[in-house]
């Protein structure tokens, strides 16, 4: 006589959601796009920098998931390099506008270097698009583009 395993089969209650209604995904970061040209210039400073390893991996992390699309075809309402922004943090309702520069050109009134965490949250969003992201000592920020005052690309400056 063999003896051998019976399957076990578990019933599980099916799950439904009322009509027009989709479950969110467990990971809430919306889509993102950078230009081929930010990718290329923030792997040059990234190379040279000695910042906290937390900040580094995240600004990788954001650059390794973004779709990346040419400097002369990213959409105008895109938050890049240099771009002027006005947003909001849902979490505590401020509304900034700040420009998003590499580090060497923080520090000035109204910038925000890329490397921080309020600077990797908004690069690569569009107006309209909001973000959940760990701030400064683990505060949650809830970052809510509103308008993009200013991008490089939409007027021609690529230099920047």
């Amino acid at each position: 006589m063999k003896i051998g395993v019976l399957p076990i089969f578990i019933s599980l209650p099916l799950i439904t959601f009322p009509r027009g209604v989709v479950p969110e995904p467990m990971n809430k970061s919306p889509a993102i796009v950078m230009t081929q040209l930010d990718i290329q210039r923030l792997d040059k400073v990234l190379a040279g920098l000695e910042a906290p390893i937390d900040l580094l991996e995240s600004l990788e992390e954001e650059m390794l998931r973004a779709k990346v699309v040419s400097h002369k075809r990213v959409k105008p309402n895109v938050v890049t390099m240099n771009s002027t922004v006005r947003f909001i943090d849902e979490a505590n309702g401020k509304e900034l506008v700040l420009t998003l520069v590499y580090p060497e050109q923080a520090g000035r009134p109204g910038t925000v270097s890329v490397l921080a965490h309020v600077g990797t949250a908004l690069l690569g969003l569009a107006v309209g698009q909001s973000i959940s992201w760990k701030g400064p000592n683990g505060r949650p920020l809830k970052l809510k583009v509103i308008d993009v005052l200013y991008q490089p690309e939409a007027n021609g400056d690529y230099h920047l």
